[in-house]
């Protein structure tokens, strides 16, 4: 039935996609009211009444369109910890993160996403990376390519001696271990700078505009579409174990998602030392 699914015609995931957001996310962009964020585990991790809306909506429409699957979406996992379970579990599995990037959603900055991916015990099938107000689109299927906006995307490899442009983890949020690891960037060659929204800085090393992103924390909703993205691109992801991230965890942290094997290799590598 999945493989029925993912040959046919994918446009009803990015129309419902698009119709959440314009539902429940961008006629809150700039006017949401004090009463309408929350904090979740501290002021660095927030919650709007958009993400809560969002997530109700894409999870009626997008179960509707796979008979038997089920959701595993940010807020119900916060909501409910045993919801994450069903990765593991046999039936297919949209993993939702109604707006990654909602420090910038309640900043007014246009630098947030919507982002949904398919998988089937741990295998990510598809993914789709919607920023509404950048009016940008990004659909990978996996053996299919990814996609921006309809035009193919390769990430290529950075040009021979250049300096290396990362993303990390913002240092204050690691363990004293990974903190250390991802401090390691600071060398010469390399140019790294605190993460923004994971799936736009996916998509920017899918499209060859960021070298690599280092990561320190394993929530599905964060990587499984962005990962897809980066591999059907040309690019590829390593833990610092040198395993392949798994969205289903455990993985060995920090990992790093990179635009081709040489790039992932050396953020690696400077990562374990």
């Amino acid at each position: 039935m999945i493989d029925d699914f993912l040959t046919g015609d994918l446009s009803d995931v990015e129309e419902a996609v698009r119709k959440a957001a314009g539902a429940e996310i961008v006629p809150r962009y700039r006017r949401l009211a004090a009463h309408e964020v929350d904090e979740k585990t501290g002021p660095h991790d927030l919650v709007t009444i958009a993400d809560r809306s969002a997530e109700e909506h894409l999870t009626a429409s997008l179960t509707a369109l796979v008979p038997g699957s089920v959701v595993v979406g940010e807020e119900a996992v916060h909501a409910d910890p045993a919801v994450a379970d069903a990765l593991h579990g046999d039936a297919p599995v949209w993993i939702v993160d109604p707006v990654d990037g909602t420090r910038q959603f309640v900043r007014g900055e246009p630098g947030f996403c919507t982002l949904v991916a398919l998988a089937v015990r741990g295998e990510v099938l598809a993914s789709w990376t919607y920023a509404p107000v950048l009016d940008e689109f990004a659909v990978a299927v996996r053996g299919g390519g990814s996609w921006l906006n309809g035009e193919p995307l390769i990430s290529g490899s950075p040009a021979p001696g250049s300096v290396l442009r990362v993303a990390m983890s913002h240092p204050d949020y690691t363990t004293p271990e990974q903190k250390r690891a991802l401090l390691g960037l600071a060398e010469p060659g390399v140019e790294a700078r605190p993460c923004g929204s994971a799936g736009l800085e996916y998509l920017d090393v899918a499209r060859g505009d960021l070298d690599a992103v280092a990561f320190s924390w394993e929530l599905s909703w964060d990587h499984a579409a962005g990962l897809l993205l980066v591999t059907e691109a040309g690019g590829t992801h390593l833990t610092v174990a040198g395993e392949p991230f798994r969205i289903t965890g455990p993985n060995v942290l920090p990992f790093t998602a990179a635009r081709d094997e040489a790039t992932a290799r050396r953020i690696r590598e400077i990562l374990t030392t």
